[in-house]
Order: structure tokens, then C-alpha cells, then sequence
């Protein structure tokens, strides 16, 4: 099966640092075949026989914290679970100049509709849909700083996601083969 692991909050100002082709490594020495690793965000599309994304994610996470020396979280989503996520982002959002479109992926403990309700958004500047996995958001680029998702960082939510712009999202599913 083709698989998109999201590593959550590294190369984030110079923190918790991970080269990337290092990272291809540890995937290939932890089993994976077909390795790709794409930007610095930490996103990684392989392939592995292994079906049960929470052993995989656990087996990750052990691997690159014997590798670098710190705790990453691994989300990890199959090809069809990405390509579905894709498929509930409006076709006209992208993230550009005047728009700024977001998916937050979400770990299972926080993965429920009711999620919408905990952000405390701004309906009146922003849009936010739910779907299965994810999070979409949606802003025009003049309205972010009265945006009230910011005030997430730091809380135990914003620990249970991890963020990618809409064109990042597309793009690993460009690369898992599948079509969105």
C-alpha cells in the first residue's frame, strides 16, 4: 500500500532539525520501499505491505527518534485517505497572494465533526470544513491576523494536528500515484 507520513513541528525555526535524505533512510531502514520525501515540512509518500497506519506511525516514530535524538509524531494516512481529504478542498482555493488555504490534519483522538465548534472561528472572515482526517481553512490573506485559529498554537489540540497549506496537501497526493 502507498502511504503519506506528516511528521509534526520539525525544521520549525531551527529547531528539531531533520535532513531529509536522512530521513529517506531511516524510512528505507524501518521497512519502506518506494521512498519519497517532499519539502522540508517533514512529508514523506512510501510504501509498505504493513496495513495498520498506527504500527506504522509507532514504528516511525521509534526509528527517527533513535536516529535524531528526539520525539517526532507521525501521522499516517493512506493514499486514499489523503486523495479523499483532497477531494473536500474547494477547487478555487489555493494558497497565493490573496488567499491563504490551510488543511490540519488531525490524530484520531481529536478526529470528530465537533472539532469545527472547538476552533472558535471567525465565520465572518473565514471558512472551515470538516472532513474525515482534516480540517480545511480558508482566508483571504488581508483577514489572517484577525483570524482567532492562531490563539491554537500552544494548546493540547494544536498538539493532535499538524498543519499543511492546500497545494502541499495536492502535491502528495500528485506523488502517491493517485488521483484526487
Amino acid at each position: 500500500m502507498v502511504y503519506v507520513a506528516l511528521l509534526r513541528g520539525i525544521n520549525v525555526g531551527g529547531n528539531r532539525i531533520v535532513d531529509m535524505k536522512t530521513l529517506g533512510n531511516v524510512f528505507e531502514a524501518a521497512g519502506m520501499t518506494d521512498v519519497r520525501t517532499y519539502i522540508n515540512s517533514g512529508n514523506v509518500v512510501f510504501s509498505m505491505k504493513l496495513r495498520s497506519r498506527e504500527r506504522i506511525a509507532e514504528l516511525l516514530e521509534k526509528a527517527i527518534e533513535k536516529r535524531f535524538g528526539f520525539d517526532v509524531d507521525v501521522l499516517v494516512l493512506s493514499a486514499a485517505d489523503l486523495r479523499r481529504i483532497v477531494a473536500a478542498i474547494p477547487t478555487k482555493w489555493t494558497n497565493d497572494a490573496a488567499w491563504k488555504c490551510d488543511v490540519f490534519f488531525l490524530w484520531k483522538d481529536v478526529d470528530r465533526p465537533s472539532i469545527l465548534d472547538e476552533l472558535g472561528v471567525n465565520h465572518e472572515i473565514e471558512t472551515v470544513r470538516y472532513t474525515r482526517g482534516a480540517v480545511i481553512w480558508g482566508i483571504d490573506r488581508k483577514n489572517v491576523s484577525k483570524s482567532r485559529l492562531p490563539k491554537l498554537v500552544g494548546t493540547a489540540r494544536y498538539k493532535r494536528m499538524t498543519i499543511r497549506n492546500c497545494n502541499t496537501a495536492r502535491k502528495l497526493l500528485e506523488l502517491t500515484g493517485a488521483r484526487g
